[in-house]
């Protein structure tokens, strides 16, 4: 009888001991684990210089399709005259109508660039976020686009972006294989891109949709547009075709310019 009180005893006070102990426990696990859980903060909008042109950022208070730089019909080398109307005329014209039409509830983001928007898309309502991507993205795509060719274009390049495809490429041929491999390669619609990355390195890089590079932190020296109505009427399926003559209007130039007037990504 004594023995079997005994055990009660022992038991009743292994409960008591447990009980106590996990209730002066509990609040640490609670700590533990509520400190492993990083606080979320904003996403800070990444810096550039102008990116849509050497030397401004693209307007969005509104946004308005640029006039091309020539005429429909003066990149024949490479694009003809029906293609370049419809893509300048209604597929930019497009992008341009919907972004106005996204943001017209939103006088505040109507004061920021294109650029501005793309690059902080987390800040924009997520009502509009896709539209305000696809079709500021399709903007800036394009209006950097036309001013990267010309009807004087092609060639070898000069400059120092010509040293600086040299230094990284190995050569312009080699840089120009790998540019129409990686435009030949990107599945669906989109673009291939030379860019300067935060490491201050020229790049090859492909996009879908129209995105922009600088979404991934990356500055735009040079694009190719790879949708089909960039090159379809003329070219059909073709794609690698239209990329090897497209390099006949590349306007190279503008793009020493847009190289020299980016210098160093500024610290994000």
């Amino acid at each position: 009888m004594i023995r079997v009180w005994r055990e009660r005893i022992v038991f009743f006070l292994t409960t008591i001991l447990l009980t106590i102990l996990v209730i002066s426990y509990e609040p640490v696990l609670i700590a533990e684990a509520q400190s492993s859980t990083p606080t979320p903060t904003p996403t800070a909008a990444r810096s550039f210089p102008p990116v849509a042109y050497p030397n401004r950022s693209l307007s969005a208070s509104p946004a308005q399709l640029p006039p091309l730089p020539y005429a429909y019909g003066a990149l024949g080398k490479a694009i003809d005259a029906e293609t370049m109307k419809l893509h300048h005329d209604a597929h930019h014209a497009s992008y341009v109508n919907n972004l106005n039409d996204a943001l017209k509830q939103y006088p505040d983001l109507q004061k920021r660039s294109v650029e501005a928007l793309l690059v902080d898309l987390n800040s924009v309502p997520e009502n509009i976020r896709t539209k305000v991507r696809n079709n500021g993205g399709g903007h800036l795509n394009h209006t950097i686009f036309w001013q990267l060719m010309s009807p004087e274009g092609g060639g070898q390049p000069s400059g120092a972006i010509a040293q600086e495809i040299n230094q990284t490429f190995g050569s312009f041929d080699a840089f120009k294989k790998q540019f129409n491999a990686a435009g030949a390669a990107r599945f669906g619609s989109g673009w291939v891109w030379l860019v300067r990355n935060p490491q201050n390195q020229l790049q090859i890089v492909t996009t879908a949709n129209q995105d922009n590079p600088i979404t991934d932190g990356l500055y735009p020296i040079m694009g190719n547009d790879l949708w089909e109505h960039a090159y379809y009427l003329k070219y059909r399926n073709r794609r690698a075709e239209y990329l090897n003559n497209w390099w006949n209007v590349v306007n190279w130039p503008q793009i020493n310019r847009r190289n020299l007037s980016l210098g160093t990504l500024r610290e994000r």
